[in-house]
């Protein structure tokens, strides 16, 4: 298999020590046919902490407030440190810079203006938690009915499909992230049929768009048991249409890039797909699995 891995994370993001460098050496011993450093970048917490006034209280700000209140600071960083690392490799990896462009529809203005930095080849969008909240990661999800956890649900499905009405990404990162914790660490048995119909709408604008998905693999490592989403969902998305299928690990430790991969290409090729897709100068190009 041509095995590539699209989402990964490295000491730049809020939730990742791993060293950028030791990341980069294993991507090249795993002999990856591409590999992207997409490290977090929260258009909603760009600026300092008393910018939001209110929201200051949120977890991003104060559990580490040297490092995780200055998403503009490591996005600079790692993008810089990628564009380095990319020249120095340029015979033995063929090494990505992205960047994991969460909740972009909560500051547009910084949103467009992190997609138009030129140094980047490649942009998943991502939700990781809704307008006034925490990240899903934070709840407690014993405290929430099933009815306000499907209340949750339909308002995280409403700003996927506001996000991809937005559009100005080239990958829409782990659907159904929500039921990493939801389900996956909350125990909380929950069918989310009752919303494929607003799914399936994100995923015709994402093929009208020329945008992809991804089979996002931490899920198979972790208590949840399954990709984000399901093979479900990434069959759906064949069979409207779509073509630009990539695949990440989420790695956030230099253990767990690649971890997946070849489970999630399966999937793929269960689901129709015969080719996964990584991005160079925010184009697709295509890979036979």
């Amino acid at each position: 298999m041509n095995l590539i891995d699209c989402h990964t994370h490295t000491q730049f993001s809020v939730d990742s020590e791993a060293d950028i460098n030791k990341m980069v050496k294993r991507a090249e011993e795993l002999e990856l046919a591409a590999y992207a450093i997409t490290d977090h970048c929260e258009c909603n917490f760009w600026y300092e902490p008393t910018h939001y006034g209110n929201l200051s209280s949120i977890r991003f700000f104060n559990e580490n407030e040297e490092h995780c209140c200055n998403f503009q600071n490591d996005f600079e960083n790692s993008i810089s440190a990628v564009t380095k690392l990319k020249e120095e490799y340029s015979d033995k990896l063929n090494l990505i810079c992205g960047t994991e462009l969460g909740q972009a529809t909560h500051d547009i203005e910084i949103a467009e203006k992190i997609v138009s930095d030129k140094r980047l080849d490649f942009v998943i969008g991502s939700v990781h938690q809704l307008r006034n909240t925490e990240d899903f990661a934070f709840l407690d999800y014993a405290d929430f009915t099933d009815d306000e956890l499907y209340d949750l649900l339909w308002q995280y499905f409403n700003e996927i499909y506001e996000l991809c009405q937005w559009g100005k990404f080239d990958i829409l990162a782990h659907l159904t992230y929500t039921l990493r914790y939801m389900q996956g660490i909350g125990g909380r048995n929950l069918s989310i049929k009752r919303f494929d119909e607003i799914i399936a709408e994100s995923f015709r604008l994402l093929i009208q768009k020329g945008k992809g998905i991804e089979i996002n693999t931490s899920g198979l490592r972790q208590a949840y048991g399954f990709t984000f989403p399901k093979a479900e969902y990434i069959k759906l998305y064949h069979d409207l249409g779509g073509e630009i299928l990539s695949i990440g690990s989420d790695a956030h430790t230099v253990e767990d890039l690649g971890k997946g991969i070849a489970d999630g290409a399966q999937i793929a090729l269960q689901c129709g797909f015969r080719y996964l897709c990584y991005f160079k100068n925010r184009e697709p190009v295509f890979v036979r699995i």
